[in-house]
């Protein structure tokens, strides 16, 4: 072997070592939290922005997605993208509400039933919820509604008489405030450990989607399903500000094209599995069926109870909202 063979390979082979170094450097690794399980549609949604993302960027920025609250759990994850722990995290606005009543506006039960009205009710309330987020060092940069929430029994409910002394499954302030006026025990439990605080009889009613109920097998504990479409809640994808501004341009832009990507592809899965969640749970023993009369008028009093309440608190804000969202 020639010693000009020998010098050749060595430089090559250092340039090409070179281009590794600086590829492995380029590459930016972000984590994503989420709550939820792997089969969920929002997560699977979360999983694809990952895979489109590193694929528009030429692999530079490769998102890991984390379910289940295995990196944070659901109600620190807000915070930990705040601190840079994670750069982006998903989670159901209506859980921050107590710090800010905007953030619950999509929860009030019975004013945005349809999927319709709940894109309306985003547009209204959207900028508030920005630039709410954004004073804290938080983007939001999409939200996607869960299906319509409906209510999950061990027993039979024919009226709001049937929900006092339950057992009632609490996740967000608006849930809690449902419990207080009808009576029922509100417990505070996470997505993730919800089957087993129904196997152990911790709850044994609730306010959810089918997409959830579906999740967590309720069948395996409750017997009923009522569709009283009380609310479409919504996830937002939230990113860490200044971890977003240390992107260069083409990133953002690509970024931000996936998550516009997302919002659609997501909100179109919710919407055309809304019924497949519902049929599943039937096709597993749950009875499944429409509110009595007499459940519906009692829970729409619950409704305009909280909207009025929720006016109070939101204020001006609040108010032109709710009005705009009326005409």
């Amino acid at each position: 072997m020639s010693l000009q063979f020998i010098k050749h390979s060595k430089s090559l082979f250092a340039v090409l070592f070179g281009f590794w170094v600086l590829s492995a450097q380029a590459q930016i690794k972000w984590d994503l939290a989420s709550a939820y399980p792997v089969s969920n549609f929002h997560t699977e949604n979360l999983q694809q922005l990952a895979a489109d993302v590193e694929k528009a960027t030429g692999g530079s920025l490769k998102i890991v997605v984390h379910p289940n609250g295995s990196l944070f759990p659901a109600n620190g994850i807000k915070r930990a993208v705040q601190t840079g722990q994670a750069q982006m995290g998903e989670v159901l606005i209506s859980v921050l509400a107590n710090e800010n009543p905007i953030f619950g506006v999509d929860s009030i039960p019975f004013l945005a039933t349809s999927y319709k009205d709940s894109e309306k009710l985003w547009k209204l309330s959207k900028n508030a919820t920005e630039s709410a987020l954004q004073k804290q060092g938080l983007k939001v940069v999409y939200a996607v509604p869960w299906p319509p929430q409906g209510l999950y029994s061990k027993n039979p409910i024919n009226s709001g008489a049937d929900m006092k002394g339950l057992k009632w499954r609490a996740y967000n302030p608006a849930t809690s405030k449902i419990a207080e006026l009808v009576g029922a025990q509100p417990v505070t439990v996470q997505v993730a450990d919800l089957a087993q605080a129904m196997a152990t009889g911790t709850i044994n009613s609730m306010m959810t989607s089918g997409a959830t109920g579906v999740d967590i097998k309720a069948w395996e504990s409750l017997k009923y399903y009522y569709e009283v479409d009380a609310w479409l809640p919504k996830n937002i994808l939230m990113i860490n500000q200044k971890a977003f501004d240390s992107l260069d341009k083409p990133t953002q832009t690509a970024l931000l094209k996936a998550c516009a990507e997302a919002e659609k592809r997501g909100t179109k899965v919710s919407e055309e599995k809304t019924k497949l969640y519902n049929e599943t749970l039937a096709k597993n023993g749950m009875l499944v069926q429409k509110p009595s009369t007499q459940l519906k008028n009692d829970l729409d009093r619950v409704g305009r109870i909280m909207v009025a309440e929720w006016i109070r608190s939101a204020g001006d804000e609040g108010q032109k909202i709710i009005e705009d969202f009326k005409k």
